[in-house]
């Protein structure tokens, strides 16, 4: 349903565009919106427009290919089938040159626009499609679309544009272990990464939760590292063939693209010693993570086994991709394992290496000498430079600037992709408590665009040359369809784009936001299903509002939208009430509310039921205890109805509800956990008169014998469902129902079992505590 919606929204907004007359211009289109922004860019008098008889001038045969590849972009969209000459044309034409004197860089290029000619000239293939690009973006955004648009004037204003990257290395990371990406959507990507000049397509292939490649000498490894049965009892799976990574590879490449794959090791290896247990220390049979987090079980480092697999498998990995970069991983590597192997010691003793973490390094380095021989750098995460720093190793610095930091001040290149400076496109974009749920984290569109790769200590080091370049990654726990998958890239990887090529003195991050604007318009003609900002309520929001007097809603936005409500049940359209002050409710309604884009594209409507009520009377309780009671069943259960028919359960009492989550112990492997559903109740104290707002990661909330939090069915994590009650002092009836299980690869028993409230007009939540439990 998704997917079609998201298709209709498209047809509707070309439908929309080329209802225009030719000469009006949507607000979108208009200024300059090239992303990412261009060295130097001057704009002249005048424009040249496209048309039916305007010709292309390839130079040279890598020329012609590029202009082969734009003709066919142009055609899909204008209708216009551009001829390609050999020979030189001098007006109404668009010319790529080579030119070897050029003073750019191999990707860069310089581009000069008149009223009659458009010449583009580079010193090699790539910088022609880069200037291309640009040609492209300074074209109407509509350009884009793969079917014909009508009604568009195809024009460009008149520039001069000289061209060339900040960084060689402007990457993203996508990861298909989690959730698996299809072929076909891996090529969307790539086709709307090449337009804002990505050049680096980081392909993490390998993890605990599966393993995504063909390797012809290890069947096992798809036919049981592939699949895994995840919590809610259903199989998922997936993997490349070998003729898929190379179609992939072949794409990329069409698009100057290079792709780099990962393949883990030593740890986040499961889903292979799943496959073939003897890799690991125990050789326990084991099967592919269900959930989140870092495993235990990791390759045993004392087993020359070990080694001759990883050989095998690199050996075959290093023929698919032909790029000069091979990731490793390297990353969270437990070493409990390492301690209690016999192997491992015996290793360490053989090698004089100290600790666990020397033997990382041992590990490391044997496979660097692998890679070395079959031509390929290595690359890891900056965890590699625990025991010692590979030789040639590059280094990816994630857990902060330190790591990339302390690699280049040892002369090793380095690519910065650190997630506390909005290099991880997995993170909260918006309020967690309306958006789908992520894996944590908050990285505005804003706090990506500023980061600077290059951190001032290696300035002042003279090491600054050793940084490479930049890279956002999308890590994909919580991306559970690639619509979800697209929302979190789109727009930040656009950012990322514009970090890794822009001059530092040339970013402007009021000018980018502007120029967003006509970027997410040629998303929609690639069917993207990008993030657009949510109406948000500060201090957190909420869907539904109670009130005894008055209700003032505030809204606010991430980054400058319009937004538009309702107050009659209807669906707000582009041309429905526009916020721009609180709104204040003296009765029971219910408020539907969105953004909307300067293309008309909308946010998913927010609906928010305000609902006066008088205070809810407290109980009156004779006497009692401290505490709550609890009930608790042995099971499973993914929902709460199924409790109705349970007779068989355990009283108790708990003297806080951190006690309701934590009956069964609970490990990182949640391997042979004893799952249990469990029902507290009994009275909370309510310090004082007001509505309260409540918050809770367990299944159900109820208060007063009504229903105020329902979980059912959804990750227990970051809760998504607060809802507020007036209530008067005094006691009132609690029950508060948990369920152990996994959901969405979270095990519910990792939360506290905590239930938060806050006062209507504060802030800050707080736990309800034991003092204000009694039964």
């Amino acid at each position: 349903m998704k997917t079609l919606f998201l298709l209709c929204a498209t047809a509707a907004l070309c439908l929309f565009a080329s209802c225009e007359s030719p000469t009006k211009q949507m607000p979108y289109n208009q200024g300059i919106n090239v992303i990412p922004k261009p060295l130097s860019l001057v704009q002249n008098e005048g424009s040249f427009k496209v048309t039916k008889s305007t010709k292309f001038y390839a130079s040279t045969p890598e020329a012609k290919t590029i202009a082969t590849f734009f003709a066919s972009k142009i055609e899909s969209s204008t209708g216009y089938d551009l001829a390609i000459s050999e020979e030189e044309v001098s007006s109404n034409a668009i010319a790529l040159l080579i030119d070897n004197s050029l003073e750019v860089n191999d990707e860069g290029y310089t581009l000069d626009a008149t009223d009659k000619l458009v010449s583009i000239k580079a010193k090699t293939a790539k910088g022609l499609f880069y200037g291309m690009q640009t040609l492209m973006q300074l074209l109407p955004a509509e350009i884009e679309s793969t079917t014909v648009v009508n009604g568009i004037a195809w024009t460009l204003p008149c520039v001069t544009i000289k061209d060339e990257p900040r960084f060689a290395y402007r990457g993203i990371m996508l990861d298909p272990c989690r959730h698996f990406i299809p072929v076909e959507n891996i090529k969307k990507q790539l086709d709307v990464l090449a337009l804002f000049k990505i050049n680096q397509f980081h392909w993490h292939l390998t993890e605990d939760q599966g393993w995504r490649i063909e390797i012809k000498k290890y069947p096992k490894l798809t036919e049981i590292g592939s699949k895994r049965v995840d919590g809610e009892g259903t199989e998922y799976s997936g993997f490349y063939t070998q003729e898929q990574i190379k179609e992939v590879v072949a794409y990329a490449s069409e698009r100057f693209i290079n792709v780099i794959p990962e393949i883990e090791l030593p740890g986040h290896a499961l889903a292979a010693i799943s496959a073939y247990p003897e890799l690991s220390c125990k050789g326990d049979s084991l099967s592919p993570r269900i959930i989140w987090g870092v495993e235990e079980d990791v390759y045993c480092a004392g087993k020359e086994e070990t080694f001759k697999f990883l050989e095998d498998v690199i050996s075959e990995v290093v023929t698919l991709f032909p790029g000069e970069y091979f990731h490793i991983g390297g990353d969270e590597c437990p070493k409990v394992r390492w301690e209690k192997c016999p192997l491992c010691q015996k290793r360490m003793r053989e090698n004089k290496l100290k600790n666990e973490h020397e033997l990382q390094s041992y590990f490391v380095q044997r496979i660097e000498k692998v890679l070395a021989s079959h031509g390929k750098k290595m690359i890891g995460w900056d965890e590699i430079l625990e025991g010692g720093l590979a030789p040639s190793a590059t280094v990816m610095s994630w857990r902060g600037e330190d790591g990339g930091i302390a690699a280049a001040s040892m002369d090793h290149d380095v690519i910065m992709t650190p997630g506390s400076n909005g290099m991880y496109l997995d993170h909260y974009q918006g309020d967690s408590k309306i958006e789908p749920v992520a894996i944590g984290g908050y990285t505005l569109l804003e706090k990506t665009y500023s980061y600077n790769p290059v951190p001032d200590t290696l300035v002042g080091l003279g090491k600054s040359n050793f940084v490479k370049g930049v890279q956002g990654n999308i890590w994909s726990e919580y991306m559970y369809t690639t619509d979800l998958m697209e929302y979190r890239i789109y727009p930040r990887i656009l950012a990322v784009a514009e970090i890794g090529w822009t001059p530092l003195e040339g970013k402007d991050y009021k000018d980018f936001e502007r120029r967003i604007d006509n970027a997410l318009v040629r998303l929609d003609c690639h069917g993207i299903n990008y993030h657009i900002p949510q109406p948000e309520q500060p201090g957190g929001s909420i869907n539904f509002v109670a009130f005894t007097d008055k209700a003032t809603l505030e809204f606010k936005t991430t980054r400058p939208v319009k937004v538009v409500y309702t107050t009659d049940g209807s669906e707000p359209t582009a041309t429905s009430a526009v916020y721009s002050t609180p709104l204040e409710f003296n009765e029971s309604a219910t408020l539907k509310i969105r953004s909307v884009l300067p293309s008309g594209k909308m946010s998913p409507v927010r609906t928010i039921t305000v609902e006066k009520q008088t205070l809810a009377p407290a109980k009156e309780v004779a006497a009692t205890k401290p505490g709550l009671k609890m009930k608790v069943t042995y099971g499973y259960f993914l929902e709460s109805s199924k409790l109705e028919g349970v007779t068989d359960w355990k009283e108790s009492t708990i003297k806080d509800l951190f006690e309701i989550r934590s009956v069964e112990k609970t490990d990182e492997s949640m391997r042979n956990v004893k799952q249990y559903a469990a029902v507290a109740s009994g009275y909370v104290n309510i310090p004082e008169d007001g509505v309260y707002i409540f918050s809770s990661d367990n299944e159900e909330v109820w208060i007063d014998g009504k229903l105020l939090i329902n979980n059912g069915g959804e990750v227990k994590r970051f809760s998504r469902h607060d809802s507020s009650v007036a209530l008067a002092k005094g006691l009132h009836e609690i029950k508060v129902v948990f369920l152990g299980h996994i959901i969405g690869g979270w095990p519910s028993n990792w939360n506290d079992g905590s239930v938060k409230i806050r006062k209507a007009g504060t802030e800050k939540f707080e736990a309800i505590t034991p003092a204000m439990l009694s039964y």
